[in-house]
C-alpha cells in the first residue's frame, strides 16, 4: 500500500509502489496474484524519494497497518463508501486498486463490478499480498486477483483495465513517471485513472503532509499529464473530503 494515513500511507501505498508481479496465472477467484507482463525497458528512472516504503517492505506486523489504515478517525476509510460511489463503476468493469495495502476497498470493489468483472489488488508488499489473499477468500470475492508489483510498474497486461485507482499511494511512488507510464499501458484505450492524496499546502497543510507527502496536486496533475493522460476532473467539487483531493484523468482513445 505503498501508502497511506493521517497516519495514511494508503493501502493502496500503499503500497511502496510497484507492481512486480509474481510470476504466477491462477484462476481468477482464488485472490491469488496473476501473471506479470510488461517490464521496464528504458533507462531506470531517478528515485524521487529513496526509501520511501521502506516501513512497507520491511513489515512484521500486518495488523499493525490494518489498525492505522482502517479507523474511523481515518478520513479516506470513514468516507470510502462514498469514494467508490463517485468512482461511478459499472457491472463488468476492471479496476486496478494500486497499493491497495490492507486491502479496505476491495469488497466494495468486488460488489461493484459484479462476478462479470474483476479487481486487481496490486501492491508491492508481499504481506499485504497474502493478506487480501486471506481476506477474498474469508468473504468469498471471486473476482479479486492479487498482483505483487515492481517499484516502477503496475506489471498489469496491456489495456486490460477499465479503471485505475490510487488512493493515498501517488506520493509513495518513487518512480512516479514509470509508474504512471505502466499504468498507462495498463489502462483500454478511454480508461479512467483516479488519484486520491492528501492536499499539500504550505501554511495549511498539517505537519505530517508537509513532510511526508512530496508535492501538491498541481504538480501531481502536470506529472501525470505528462504521461500521456487528459485531465477530466480537477477535484473543484469534490466536497466530502478535508484533508485530501479527488482528481480523475482519461487514457485517449
Amino acid at each position: 500500500m505503498l501508502w497511506r494515513r493521517n497516519w495514511f500511507l494508503p493501502a493502496a501505498v500503499l503500497i511502496a509502489w510497484g507492481v512486480g508481479c509474481a510470476n504466477r496465472n491462477d484462476a481468477p477467484g482464488e485472490g491469488r496474484e496473476t501473471s506479470a507482463t510488461a517490464a521496464t525497458t528504458a533507462p531506470r528512472e531517478k528515485s524521487v524519494n529513496p526509501g520511501i516504503n521502506d516501513s512497507y517492505k520491511n513489515m512484521k506486523d500486518v495488523e499493525t497497518w490494518v489498525q492505522r489504515f482502517e479507523g474511523e478517525s481515518r478520513e479516506i476509510y470513514r468516507e470510502r463508501r462514498r469514494i467508490v460511489e463517485t468512482l461511478g463503476l459499472e457491472p463488468g468493469d476492471t479496476i486496478a486498486d494500486i497499493g491497495a495495502g490492507t486491502g479496505l476497498f476491495e469488497k466494495l470493489f468486488s460488489e461493484a463490478v459484479g462476478p462479470r468483472g474483476r479487481v486487481f489488488a496490486v501492491d508491492i508488499t508481499p504481506k499485504f499480498i497474502q493478506h487480501i489473499n486471506e481476506r477474498a477468500r474469508k468473504f468469498g470475492l471471486a473476482n479479486v486477483q492479487t498482483v505483487l508489483c515492481k517499484e516502477d510498474s503496475v506489471e498489469l497486461p496491456p489495456n486490460s483495465v477499465d479503471v485505475a485507482f490510487i488512493c493515498d499511494v501517488y506520493h509513495h511512488f518513487e518512480y512516479p513517471k514509470s509508474s504512471t507510464s505502466s499504468i498507462h499501458r495498463a489502462l483500454k484505450p478511454g480508461g479512467r485513472l483516479v488519484v486520491i492524496d492528501f492536499e499539500r499546502v504550505e501554511g495549511t497543510s498539517r505537519d505530517w503532509i508537509l513532510g511526508h507527502v512530496r508535492t501538491g496536486k498541481d504538480a501531481v496533475v502536470s506529472e501525470i499529464i505528462a504521461q500521456g493522460f487528459e485531465l477530466t476532473d480537477d477535484g473543484s467539487k469534490t466536497d466530502f473530503l478535508s484533508e485530501n483531493y479527488i482528481i480523475q484523468f482519461r487514457k485517449p482513445g
